[in-house]
């Protein structure tokens, strides 16, 4: 006997509205009912039988035995944060039909006049709030499903420090009830409201913190909170990042981030793409915080970790800078080879000629193809009313490509 069809339904935002002429028919000639008790009472004069939402591997036991015609009722579309990403993960798709209704996140944004089409959608029910703020950074527009424990007030308290302020907010609650309510603020009127548990958050970019003021790429040295001027320097800093070849959308790891310079214009250069920046160093934390708040850095999540330890969590790469080993250059060599992406690359800076000539066995050791070049910089100093060049020390910029002879 084949297996029946389960129906996917959802109902409008006030729950009795949008219903298809072919999503009635499906609800009427069901034998059970399932959802929430506010979407069974739409249908008091259902014939079959009804159940409410419960334990879904219960439910999910019964789906999979039933003989029953059975409909599951969900709240707007079932595939936006609904029913159906669980009951599509453990059941057949052949087996599932979706009739999909209004979303509440489609109606907020018709109810403020905004258009959805470019928004980024976050959910943080029971899930870590870190990551759903790196995704609002980094986008221009988000719709945010919250939670009692992150709060629209708790989001926007992350936000603040995280120097993006920059934001026209709109709080979405009670969509349906008579107790609907719209309130536009901004960010820091956001942490002052106490928000119903029904609520949408939808943000909107209004302007970009201080970023007006400096550059995409090549931002003064002196322009960093680092701690006694260790910090890739500007010349070199610019070289390391053409080595790197970034494109739009890549994951790249800053390993010893230091201040962070390396991994903030990175992420400007790749406003799609994902920075991670490694760093244990106590020393060094409080100042990489300060120039991601200070620079806005949409796409760079600090990571304190030591290297190689850190990398369990993170994506894999398809780009590695190394700026600091801690004495550890081989292992972390070791760990990045069996992560890195099909024809990624790695990009290390070495001071000393021991550095250079360690790296370049590693890396040749590991079946990379490495070019070196030698940046010699100098730069004008004041001597009375002459100038003259002061020279830097050389910086060895090692560039190394897996997948080429």
């Amino acid at each position: 006997m084949p297996e029946r069809k389960i129906y996917l339904v959802g109902a409008g935002i006030e729950g009795w509205e949008g219903f298809g002429a072919k999503a009635i028919e499906v609800i009427n000639s069901a034998d059970l009912l399932i959802g929430h008790q506010r979407l069974l009472d739409i249908f008091p004069d259902f014939k079959g039988e009804k159940q409410t939402f419960g334990d879904l591997s219960i439910m999910l036991d019964l789906l999979k035995t039933t003989e029953k015609r059975v409909v599951v009722l969900s709240s707007g579309d079932p595939n936006f944060f609904g029913i159906a990403r669980f009951l599509l993960r453990n059941l057949p798709k052949e087996r599932i039909e979706i009739f999909p209704n209004v979303t509440s996140v489609q109606y907020a944004f018709a109810r403020i006049k905004e258009p959805w089409d470019d928004a980024i959608f976050v959910s943080v029910h029971g899930r870590g709030l870190k990551g759903a703020i790196d995704r609002i950074i980094a986008a221009d527009k988000a719709a945010v499903l919250t939670d009692e424990k992150n709060s629209p007030a708790v989001i926007a308290r992350e936000l603040i420090d995280r120097g993006a302020e920059g934001y026209d907010v709109y709080l979405c609650e009670d969509l349906g009830l008579p107790t609907e309510k719209f309130t536009r603020t901004d960010v820091r009127g956001l942490a002052e409201l106490s928000s119903s548990p029904l609520n949408i958050l939808i943000l909107i970019k209004a302007w970009e913190p201080t970023l007006a003021h400096h550059p995409v790429m090549g931002i003064a040295d002196d322009e960093f909170s680092t701690a006694r001027k260790l910090i890739t320097k500007q010349e070199i800093r610019a070289v390391t990042l053409a080595k790197l070849q970034l494109q739009n959308d890549l994951v790249l790891w800053d390993i010893g981030a230091g201040s962070g310079s390396v991994s903030i214009e990175a992420g400007n250069l790749m406003p799609n793409g994902k920075v991670f920046a490694l760093e244990k160093n106590a020393q060094y934390l409080s100042f990489i915080r300060d120039n991601l708040k200070k620079f806005s850095s949409k796409n760079v999540m600090l990571v304190e970790a030591f290297a190689p330890e850190g990398f369990d969590d993170l994506p894999n790469p398809d780009r590695v800078f190394i700026g600091g080993s801690g004495g550890m250059l081989e292992e972390i060599i070791d760990a990045v080879d069996r992560r890195l992406k099909p024809d990624g690359m790695i990009v290390l800076n070495a001071v000393t000629l021991d550095t250079l000539t360690k790296a370049v066995e590693f890396l040749e050791d590991h079946g990379y193809t490495v070019e070196v070049t030698c940046v010699n910089v100098s730069k004008t100093i004041g001597l009375t009313e002459y100038k003259m060049f002061e020279a830097h020390n050389p910086v060895y910029v090692i560039a190394a490509r897996r997948g080429e002879e």
